[in-house]
């Protein structure tokens, strides 16, 4: 069936007051997003994005009701917005299939492949070495198309893992953790503060049969631990703040791949970790940055 959505821009301290007047109203569903280009990591449960300008969307039955319910909140919260209320019809569509359009088997690397679950690469592209993750990512982010999560792929395919541990922090739907254990290592323990992210993870992990070799926790449960591989595909700001904490998880010797940083942001981030660790050139892809590393074999 068709729907009515509504859409608007708002400055961010207005963005609770107008979520709540749009379910209020009987919207089918409410969500927001960024209104620019300005990427945020994902906040805990009950706090708000960090976006400065925040975009609502807001879904109605398709009827007389929910069309004068629609034309009243366009004029009622109008004045509110940075930009005057879109409102649109949208037709039903096979969402699923919409999805599996945008993403499709892809290589990242030499051996690994990122696909869709059910939805494997063409024979003629593998070869005995390839090796296969399936992914749903859920609600949570992380399909590896985009360029930080490429790059951090790219570098496990690149790197010896037999035999290690590697620590995902902030796992989203848990692409690396189970990309890392697709290719030789032994344990992978995920950790991300939002649950429908730790729960993508595991529904992701029994998917590609690594369940049994993952460990998935929020921040607050985590247990001391030093591991071989840490990765963590955040932002700038949290990596910088989190340096201490990170750096402590890495064994002396063991690795480092650090991203979701922009390419100015860099140098910032580097100085946070050139304490306890020995970094590589980093790394490139549009406007994004990875940096690499190995801790330094004299840290406690």
């Amino acid at each position: 069936m068709p729907w009515l959505q509504i859409s608007f821009t708002v400055e961010q301290d207005q963005a609770p007051l107008l979520e709540a007047a749009l379910e209020n109203a009987g919207a089918l569903a409410v969500t927001l997003g960024d209104a620019g280009d300005d990427p945020q990591l994902e906040p805990p449960p009950g706090v708000m994005p960090l976006w400065e300008g925040v975009r609502l969307t807001a879904l109605f039955d398709d009827d007389a009701a929910g069309l004068a319910q629609v034309n009243a909140l366009a004029a009622t919260l109008g004045p509110t917005a940075l930009a005057p209320p879109i409102v649109e019809r949208i037709e039903d569509r096979p969402w699923e299939r919409v999805w599996l359009d945008e993403f499709s088997p892809t290589r990242f690397g030499r051996r690994l492949w990122v696909c869709p679950r059910g939805q494997l690469p063409d024979p003629k592209q593998t070869g005995p070495e390839t090796v296969i993750v399936e992914l749903d990512p859920g609600l949570a982010f992380g399909t590896g198309h985009h360029a930080t999560t490429a790059l951090c792929l790219e570098w496990l395919d690149a790197t010896d893992l037999r035999g290690k541990t590697v620590l995902d922090y902030g796992c989203g739907s848990g692409i690396l953790a189970i990309a890392a254990l697709r290719l030789g290592a032994s344990l992978a323990i995920a950790v991300d503060h939002a649950p429908q992210a730790l729960e993508a993870t595991r529904d992701n992990a029994a998917e590609n049969e690594v369940a049994d070799r993952i460990e998935v926790y929020a921040p607050q449960d985590q247990p001391p631990l030093t591991t071989d591989v840490l990765v963590a595909n955040i932002l700038a700001g949290p990596l910088v703040e989190l340096a201490p904490r990170l750096a402590e998880l890495v064994a002396p010797g063991g690795s480092l791949a650090l991203s979701g940083i922009l390419v100015d942001q860099a140098p910032a981030v580097a100085r946070a970790y050139s304490t306890d660790f020995d970094l590589d050139p980093p790394q490139l892809r549009e406007d994004w940055t990875l940096i690499t590393g190995r801790r330094h074999a004299s840290c406690p």
